[in-house]
């Protein structure tokens, strides 16, 4: 099936970007929140991205205007049920994807492909709320979304071969690498990454270094463009803090159980960047 309209479940920073992508590269996009304030707070973000490319010379007037003009906004779930594709970009929560899932198998129809963007939990648990396995596979998109080149395709166990061949063929549409990841909790990147940015925490913790110090280590002995808790500030700490309590529940290995101290941080409500601070300290 050619895929001509595709459906965004969630216009947060994640989805927005993702919309962005799909309406640059000429597919009609509609992008779906639970109320209209965070609609237009999403579009506005993609309008600001745009416009930035525009500044840049990354993208001509004309193609930001082309873009803008096939994409949507809409706070009904039944406004993507004409969708060929549909990705879910909501918060990292298996029964609130599952509840939207189960609603939308019911409106789509059965050639409609359903992808998660998640980044912990497994496909096939999220692929069992439906009548469509087959039809159902992981897309990982890495932030910023419309810079990162990366995006994991995740494979369940019913995802059928055609199935993998159209989210290919669509991920690869987008300017995007895609690579193959088994559905394992993290897949390929969060599995390595997460145990790496929770050992910072530890370390920070356990007096090994300043944060300032730990942070240079990563970025002038290895190479890092930013360091691991530079990183968890603009990732969230909130959110890494639920990717790893989904992980250790999971795999039962301590490399994966989040520190006291992150949880410290987040129960404090420091997440970082998007609440003005986290290990370090932005303005508002």
């Amino acid at each position: 099936m050619k895929t001509t309209r595709v459906g965004v479940l969630g216009a947060g920073l994640m989805g927005s970007g993702i919309a962005e992508v799909c309406a640059k590269s000429g597919y009609e996009t509609v992008v779906r929140e639970v109320s209209d304030e965070l609609a237009a707070k999403g579009v506005g973000r993609i309008e600001s991205s745009l416009a930035k490319a525009v500044d840049r010379g990354k993208l001509a007037a004309a193609d930001r205007d082309a873009a803008r003009g096939r994409l949507s906004a809409t706070t009904k779930v039944e406004d993507l049920a004409g969708c060929d594709l549909v990705i879910e970009a909501v918060v990292e929560n298996l029964e609130a994807k599952k509840e939207l899932f189960r609603e939308l198998d019911g409106l789509c129809r059965d050639a409609t492909i359903f992808c998660s963007n998640t980044s912990s939990l497994t496909i096939t648990e999220l692929s069992a709320t439906t009548r469509r396995a087959d039809r159902f596979a992981g897309l990982h998109f890495f932030n910023p979304v419309p810079v990162m080149k990366l995006v994991e395709f995740v494979r369940a166990i019913a995802t059928s071969d055609e199935t993998i061949a159209t989210v290919f063929a669509f991920a690869k549409s987008l300017g995007k690498e895609p690579i193959l990841a088994r559905d394992n909790s993290g897949f390929i990147v969060n599995r390595l990454l997460v145990p790496y940015l929770l050992d910072a925490v530890r370390a920070l913790d356990e007096g090994v270094g300043t944060k300032e110090d730990i942070d240079k280590g990563m970025e002038l002995g290895c190479g890092h463009p930013m360091g691991p808790l530079k990183l968890l500030d603009f990732v969230g700490l909130d959110t890494t803090y639920a990717i790893a309590e989904i992980m250790f529940a999971e795999y039962r290995e301590k490399r994966f159980a989040p520190p006291p101290l992150l949880k410290r941080m987040v129960l404090a409500g420091r997440y970082g960047r998007k609440s003005g601070r986290g290990f370090y300290e932005y303005g508002s």
